[in-house]
Protein backbone atom coordinates (compact mmCIF):
# COMPACT_ATOMS: atom_id res chain seq x y z
CA UNK A 1 0.00 0.00 0.00
CA UNK A 2 1.23 3.48 -0.97
CA UNK A 3 2.30 6.07 1.93
CA UNK A 4 1.02 9.34 2.15
CA UNK A 5 4.33 10.93 0.26
CA UNK A 6 4.46 8.58 -2.10
CA UNK A 7 0.55 9.12 -3.11
CA UNK A 8 0.99 12.71 -2.59
CA UNK A 9 3.68 12.75 -5.59
CA UNK A 10 1.65 10.29 -7.63
CA UNK A 11 -0.62 13.11 -7.48
CA UNK A 12 1.73 16.06 -7.88
CA UNK A 13 3.15 14.25 -11.41
CA UNK A 14 -0.32 13.38 -12.49
CA UNK A 15 -1.78 17.13 -12.05
CA UNK A 16 0.77 18.74 -13.87
CA UNK A 17 1.16 16.15 -16.65
CA UNK A 18 -2.32 15.87 -17.20
CA UNK A 19 -4.19 19.00 -16.19
CA UNK A 20 -1.06 21.72 -16.76
CA UNK A 21 0.20 20.12 -20.01
CA UNK A 22 3.95 20.03 -18.49
CA UNK A 23 5.86 17.49 -20.31
CA UNK A 24 7.65 14.44 -18.55
CA UNK A 25 11.58 16.23 -19.04
CA UNK A 26 9.70 19.11 -17.26
CA UNK A 27 8.50 17.52 -14.76
CA UNK A 28 11.51 15.51 -13.97
CA UNK A 29 13.53 18.62 -13.68
CA UNK A 30 11.02 20.37 -11.18
CA UNK A 31 11.41 16.91 -8.99
CA UNK A 32 15.23 16.67 -9.71
CA UNK A 33 14.50 13.59 -10.94
CA UNK A 34 15.14 11.47 -14.58
CA UNK A 35 12.42 11.39 -16.85
CA UNK A 36 11.97 7.43 -16.49
CA UNK A 37 11.25 8.07 -13.02
CA UNK A 38 8.28 10.82 -13.98
CA UNK A 39 7.13 7.81 -16.65
CA UNK A 40 7.29 5.43 -13.64
CA UNK A 41 5.21 7.17 -11.82
CA UNK A 42 2.57 7.71 -13.96
CA UNK A 43 1.79 4.45 -14.96
CA UNK A 44 1.65 3.26 -10.76
CA UNK A 45 -1.12 6.30 -10.79
CA UNK A 46 -2.98 4.64 -13.68
CA UNK A 47 -2.30 0.83 -11.97
CA UNK A 48 -3.43 2.58 -8.39
CA UNK A 49 -6.46 4.02 -9.54
CA UNK A 50 -5.30 7.50 -8.81
CA UNK A 51 -5.17 8.31 -12.79
CA UNK A 52 -8.21 6.89 -15.06
CA UNK A 53 -8.36 7.83 -18.87
CA UNK A 54 -11.76 7.71 -20.84
CA UNK A 55 -12.17 8.77 -24.04
CA UNK A 56 -15.72 10.38 -24.57
CA UNK A 57 -16.46 10.06 -27.73
CA UNK A 58 -19.70 8.20 -29.59
CA UNK A 59 -16.51 7.17 -32.23
CA UNK A 60 -14.72 5.31 -29.76
CA UNK A 61 -16.89 2.36 -30.22
CA UNK A 62 -16.38 2.22 -33.92
CA UNK A 63 -12.72 2.93 -33.44
CA UNK A 64 -12.52 -0.36 -31.45
CA UNK A 65 -14.41 -2.81 -34.02
CA UNK A 66 -11.88 -1.38 -36.60
CA UNK A 67 -8.73 -2.25 -34.35
CA UNK A 68 -10.17 -5.60 -33.19
CA UNK A 69 -11.55 -6.48 -37.50
CA UNK A 70 -7.95 -5.60 -38.46
CA UNK A 71 -6.46 -7.82 -35.79
CA UNK A 72 -9.00 -10.36 -36.52
CA UNK A 73 -8.45 -10.86 -40.49
CA UNK A 74 -4.93 -9.07 -40.62
CA UNK A 75 -6.52 -6.01 -42.29
CA UNK A 76 -4.36 -3.13 -43.39
CA UNK A 77 -7.36 -0.95 -42.23
CA UNK A 78 -10.90 -1.09 -40.95
CA UNK A 79 -12.88 1.88 -41.34
CA UNK A 80 -16.36 1.39 -39.71
CA UNK A 81 -19.91 3.77 -40.55
CA UNK A 82 -21.76 4.40 -37.64
CA UNK A 83 -25.13 4.03 -39.69
CA UNK A 84 -27.63 3.84 -36.37
CA UNK A 85 -31.08 5.26 -37.45
CA UNK A 86 -30.52 5.60 -41.14
CA UNK A 87 -32.73 4.04 -43.17
CA UNK A 88 -30.84 1.48 -45.86
CA UNK A 89 -30.96 4.21 -48.55
CA UNK A 90 -29.16 6.78 -46.26
CA UNK A 91 -26.71 4.30 -44.62
CA UNK A 92 -25.57 3.09 -48.34
CA UNK A 93 -24.94 6.67 -48.75
CA UNK A 94 -23.20 7.68 -45.76
CA UNK A 95 -21.40 4.57 -46.47
CA UNK A 96 -20.40 5.86 -49.91
CA UNK A 97 -19.47 9.38 -48.60
CA UNK A 98 -17.12 7.75 -46.11
CA UNK A 99 -15.25 5.75 -48.68
CA UNK A 100 -15.19 8.59 -51.12
CA UNK A 101 -13.31 10.67 -48.48
CA UNK A 102 -10.96 7.66 -47.44
CA UNK A 103 -10.11 7.18 -51.41
CA UNK A 104 -9.75 10.55 -52.19
CA UNK A 105 -6.98 11.18 -48.99
CA UNK A 106 -4.97 7.54 -49.57
CA UNK A 107 -3.92 8.18 -53.71
CA UNK A 108 -0.33 9.08 -52.75
CA UNK A 109 1.63 7.05 -55.37
CA UNK A 110 -1.50 5.95 -57.05
CA UNK A 111 -1.50 5.74 -60.68
CA UNK A 112 -4.33 3.40 -61.92
CA UNK A 113 -7.52 2.85 -60.09
CA UNK A 114 -9.15 -0.49 -61.05
CA UNK A 115 -13.01 -0.71 -60.53
CA UNK A 116 -15.94 -3.11 -60.04
CA UNK A 117 -19.38 -2.31 -60.39
CA UNK A 118 -22.55 -2.13 -58.28
CA UNK A 119 -24.83 -0.12 -56.06
CA UNK A 120 -22.25 0.79 -53.23
CA UNK A 121 -19.79 1.56 -55.54
CA UNK A 122 -22.21 4.37 -57.40
CA UNK A 123 -22.93 5.44 -53.94
CA UNK A 124 -18.66 6.17 -53.45
CA UNK A 125 -18.71 7.87 -56.91
CA UNK A 126 -21.53 10.27 -56.52
CA UNK A 127 -20.35 11.07 -53.61
CA UNK A 128 -16.72 11.71 -54.39
CA UNK A 129 -15.77 15.20 -54.69
CA UNK A 130 -14.64 16.85 -57.72
CA UNK A 131 -10.93 17.40 -58.14
CA UNK A 132 -7.89 17.50 -60.21
CA UNK A 133 -6.51 13.99 -60.54
CA UNK A 134 -5.10 13.65 -63.93
CA UNK A 135 -2.18 11.50 -63.19
CA UNK A 136 -4.87 8.73 -62.57
CA UNK A 137 -5.95 5.88 -65.26
CA UNK A 138 -9.54 4.49 -64.10
CA UNK A 139 -9.05 1.18 -65.13
CA UNK A 140 -12.45 -1.45 -65.16
CA UNK A 141 -12.01 -4.78 -63.65
CA UNK A 142 -15.09 -6.43 -65.20
CA UNK A 143 -16.92 -5.64 -68.44
CA UNK A 144 -19.72 -3.24 -68.49
CA UNK A 145 -21.79 -3.02 -71.18
CA UNK A 146 -25.65 -3.51 -71.76
CA UNK A 147 -28.93 -1.81 -72.01
CA UNK A 148 -30.24 -2.42 -68.51
CA UNK A 149 -29.19 -0.67 -65.30
CA UNK A 150 -26.20 1.33 -67.54
CA UNK A 151 -25.11 3.29 -63.90
CA UNK A 152 -24.08 0.64 -62.30
CA UNK A 153 -22.22 -0.73 -65.14
CA UNK A 154 -18.08 -0.88 -64.66
CA UNK A 155 -17.92 1.94 -67.83
CA UNK A 156 -20.28 3.91 -66.55
CA UNK A 157 -18.50 4.29 -63.17
CA UNK A 158 -15.03 4.47 -64.43
CA UNK A 159 -16.22 7.61 -66.68
CA UNK A 160 -18.02 9.15 -63.99
CA UNK A 161 -15.19 9.04 -61.21
CA UNK A 162 -13.04 10.05 -64.05
CA UNK A 163 -15.18 12.77 -64.75
CA UNK A 164 -14.99 13.60 -60.87
CA UNK A 165 -11.27 13.12 -60.79
CA UNK A 166 -10.40 15.44 -63.84
CA UNK A 167 -9.09 12.74 -65.28
CA UNK A 168 -8.51 9.80 -68.09
CA UNK A 169 -10.45 6.17 -68.05
CA UNK A 170 -10.24 2.72 -69.97
CA UNK A 171 -12.83 1.19 -71.49
CA UNK A 172 -14.05 -2.33 -71.35
CA UNK A 173 -16.37 -3.09 -74.39
CA UNK A 174 -18.01 -6.21 -73.29
CA UNK A 175 -20.43 -7.10 -70.85
CA UNK A 176 -19.94 -8.74 -67.51
CA UNK A 177 -21.01 -12.14 -68.58
CA UNK A 178 -21.51 -13.64 -71.48
CA UNK A 179 -23.57 -16.59 -73.02
CA UNK A 180 -21.09 -19.20 -73.56
CA UNK A 181 -17.12 -20.07 -73.53
CA UNK A 182 -16.53 -19.73 -76.84
CA UNK A 183 -17.62 -16.02 -76.87
CA UNK A 184 -16.48 -15.32 -73.85
CA UNK A 185 -12.83 -16.69 -75.68
CA UNK A 186 -13.25 -14.74 -78.54
CA UNK A 187 -13.89 -11.76 -77.15
CA UNK A 188 -10.56 -11.61 -74.01
CA UNK A 189 -8.36 -12.57 -76.84
CA UNK A 190 -9.64 -9.58 -78.95
CA UNK A 191 -7.01 -6.38 -78.92
CA UNK A 192 -8.79 -4.29 -77.25
CA UNK A 193 -10.39 -5.81 -74.66
CA UNK A 194 -7.07 -8.51 -73.76
CA UNK A 195 -5.36 -4.82 -73.69
CA UNK A 196 -7.68 -3.51 -70.90
CA UNK A 197 -7.69 -6.49 -68.76
CA UNK A 198 -3.84 -6.57 -68.72
CA UNK A 199 -4.23 -2.64 -67.42
CA UNK A 200 -6.85 -4.10 -64.71
CA UNK A 201 -4.05 -6.46 -63.62
CA UNK A 202 -1.58 -4.04 -63.45
CA UNK A 203 -3.28 -1.33 -61.51
CA UNK A 204 -2.31 -0.06 -58.20
CA UNK A 205 -5.62 0.07 -56.53
CA UNK A 206 -9.23 -1.49 -56.61
CA UNK A 207 -12.59 -0.55 -55.84
CA UNK A 208 -15.25 -3.51 -55.17
CA UNK A 209 -18.17 -4.21 -53.94
CA UNK A 210 -19.39 -7.60 -52.56
CA UNK A 211 -22.39 -9.47 -53.56
CA UNK A 212 -24.66 -11.65 -51.60
CA UNK A 213 -26.27 -14.15 -54.71
CA UNK A 214 -29.02 -14.96 -52.93
CA UNK A 215 -30.00 -12.21 -50.70
CA UNK A 216 -30.84 -8.85 -52.79
CA UNK A 217 -28.74 -9.62 -55.66
CA UNK A 218 -27.88 -6.45 -58.19
CA UNK A 219 -26.93 -9.85 -60.49
CA UNK A 220 -29.95 -11.08 -60.15
CA UNK A 221 -32.03 -7.34 -60.50
CA UNK A 222 -30.09 -6.82 -63.90
CA UNK A 223 -30.91 -10.26 -65.10
CA UNK A 224 -27.28 -12.09 -65.52
CA UNK A 225 -28.46 -14.74 -63.04
CA UNK A 226 -32.22 -17.10 -63.01
CA UNK A 227 -33.15 -19.25 -60.69
CA UNK A 228 -31.48 -21.85 -62.37
CA UNK A 229 -28.23 -20.62 -62.06
CA UNK A 230 -29.17 -20.05 -58.52
CA UNK A 231 -29.65 -23.26 -57.90
CA UNK A 232 -26.44 -24.73 -59.25
CA UNK A 233 -24.81 -21.75 -57.50
CA UNK A 234 -25.77 -23.08 -53.65
CA UNK A 235 -25.20 -26.80 -54.74
CA UNK A 236 -21.56 -25.72 -55.70
CA UNK A 237 -21.44 -24.10 -52.63
CA UNK A 238 -21.48 -20.47 -53.37
CA UNK A 239 -21.97 -17.83 -50.90
CA UNK A 240 -20.86 -14.61 -52.51
CA UNK A 241 -19.21 -12.74 -55.49
CA UNK A 242 -16.85 -10.07 -56.14
CA UNK A 243 -16.58 -9.27 -59.76
CA UNK A 244 -18.94 -11.08 -60.82
CA UNK A 245 -16.84 -13.92 -59.51
CA UNK A 246 -18.59 -16.44 -57.16
CA UNK A 247 -16.48 -18.20 -54.01
CA UNK A 248 -17.30 -20.59 -51.33
CA UNK A 249 -17.11 -20.33 -47.55
CA UNK A 250 -13.61 -20.63 -47.50
CA UNK A 251 -13.10 -17.76 -50.10
CA UNK A 252 -12.24 -20.24 -52.52
CA UNK A 253 -13.40 -19.60 -56.13
CA UNK A 254 -16.37 -22.43 -56.83
CA UNK A 255 -15.59 -24.49 -59.94
CA UNK A 256 -19.17 -23.05 -61.83
CA UNK A 257 -19.98 -22.82 -65.47
CA UNK A 258 -20.99 -18.76 -64.71
CA UNK A 259 -17.35 -17.87 -63.56
CA UNK A 260 -16.15 -19.52 -66.79
CA UNK A 261 -17.94 -16.68 -68.74
CA UNK A 262 -16.81 -13.52 -66.71
CA UNK A 263 -14.98 -11.05 -68.69
CA UNK A 264 -12.74 -9.62 -66.08
CA UNK A 265 -9.93 -10.27 -63.54
CA UNK A 266 -10.40 -13.39 -61.56
CA UNK A 267 -10.03 -13.85 -58.46
CA UNK A 268 -6.57 -14.60 -58.03
CA UNK A 269 -5.55 -11.49 -60.10
CA UNK A 270 -7.86 -9.19 -58.06
CA UNK A 271 -6.17 -10.85 -54.65
CA UNK A 272 -2.33 -9.96 -56.39
CA UNK A 273 -3.57 -6.24 -56.72
CA UNK A 274 -1.14 -4.60 -54.08
CA UNK A 275 -4.38 -2.63 -52.10
CA UNK A 276 -8.12 -3.95 -52.92
CA UNK A 277 -10.73 -1.42 -50.93
CA UNK A 278 -13.82 -3.29 -49.69
CA UNK A 279 -16.93 -1.27 -49.71
CA UNK A 280 -19.75 -3.15 -48.56
CA UNK A 281 -22.93 -2.79 -46.17
CA UNK A 282 -25.84 -4.54 -44.62
CA UNK A 283 -25.39 -7.80 -42.48
CA UNK A 284 -27.17 -10.09 -45.07
CA UNK A 285 -23.74 -10.03 -46.59
CA UNK A 286 -21.88 -11.19 -43.48
CA UNK A 287 -21.23 -14.84 -44.86
CA UNK A 288 -20.07 -13.32 -48.27
CA UNK A 289 -17.67 -10.73 -46.55
CA UNK A 290 -16.29 -13.39 -44.38
CA UNK A 291 -15.73 -15.42 -46.84
CA UNK A 292 -13.69 -13.00 -48.62
CA UNK A 293 -11.64 -11.69 -45.74
CA UNK A 294 -10.57 -15.32 -45.68
CA UNK A 295 -9.35 -15.67 -49.46
CA UNK A 296 -7.69 -12.72 -48.63
CA UNK A 297 -9.01 -10.36 -51.13
CA UNK A 298 -9.32 -7.37 -49.85
CA UNK A 299 -6.61 -4.95 -47.76
CA UNK A 300 -9.15 -2.48 -46.60
CA UNK A 301 -12.54 -2.88 -45.48
CA UNK A 302 -15.29 -0.28 -45.52
CA UNK A 303 -18.15 -1.37 -43.50
CA UNK A 304 -21.28 -0.32 -41.54
CA UNK A 305 -21.36 -0.57 -37.30
CA UNK A 306 -23.92 -3.39 -37.02
CA UNK A 307 -22.14 -5.46 -39.95
CA UNK A 308 -18.54 -5.15 -38.46
CA UNK A 309 -20.24 -6.34 -35.13
CA UNK A 310 -21.91 -9.77 -36.53
CA UNK A 311 -18.27 -10.34 -38.14
CA UNK A 312 -16.61 -10.47 -34.63
CA UNK A 313 -19.58 -12.23 -32.93
CA UNK A 314 -19.48 -15.08 -35.63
Amino acid sequence: MLNWEERRLMVKVAKLYYFEGWTQAQIAARNNVSRPVISKLLNNAKKEGIVEIYIKDETVQTVELEQTLEKKYGLNEVIVVSTAGFAPDMAKRQLGKTAASYIAKNLKGVESLGISWGTTLLSLIEEYPYERRDDINIVPIVGGMGSDYVHLHSNQLAFNLAQKMNTSCSYLYAPAMVENDELKNRLVNSKDIAHVLERGRNVDMALVGLGNPFKSSTMETIGYLEESDLASLRKAGAVGDISSRFFDAVGKEVDHPLNNRVIGLNLDEIRNIPEVIGIVEGSYKLESIEAALKGGYLNVLITDDRTAQALLEE
